[in-house]
């Protein structure tokens, strides 16, 4: 059996994932510097597109806006964190604008604006041991 073969087997992770998630945004720069703080990696930015990296390899990809965007807009994705509770107090301390963490039946949760104004919701992991 191959060194690939083995490590195929041996990978309990879901074999499907979200390749790319979109948001449009009025300044590329400013929204990717943003999300790199957050904790996303940056493999590419120009003044059109930035591409972040989240864990397990899911791509935010940024571009440029052609029409105004409304503050307070929820964003179309959330995002999930292991420890809710330090990660909004980091946020907090960083002066980014939180609100207080709502529990859930499943996740709990917070919002953090974020550039445009736009809500992005912060939620509990709930995945225990299982590797994702």
């Amino acid at each position: 059996m191959s060194p690939e073969t083995i490590a195929k087997e041996k990978d309990t992770r879901p074999p499907v994932a979200i390749g790319h998630v979109r948001l449009y945004v009025s300044n590329i720069p400013e929204a990717s510097d943003f999300f790199v703080k957050i904790g996303l990696r940056l493999i590419t930015k120009s003044e059109q597109l930035a591409v972040l990296e989240l864990r397990g390899g899911t791509h935010l990809v940024l571009r440029k806006s052609l029409e105004a965007i409304a503050p307070g807009i929820n964003a179309p994705f959330d995002l999930m964190v292991d420890d809710i509770f330090a990660t909004r107090d980091t946020f907090k301390k960083w002066d980014l604008t939180v609100s207080e963490i709502e529990p859930g039946r499943i996740h709990s949760s917070f919002t953090l604006t974020a550039p445009d104004g736009y809500l992005l919701t912060l939620t509990s992991s709930h995945t225990g041991d299982r590797e994702v």
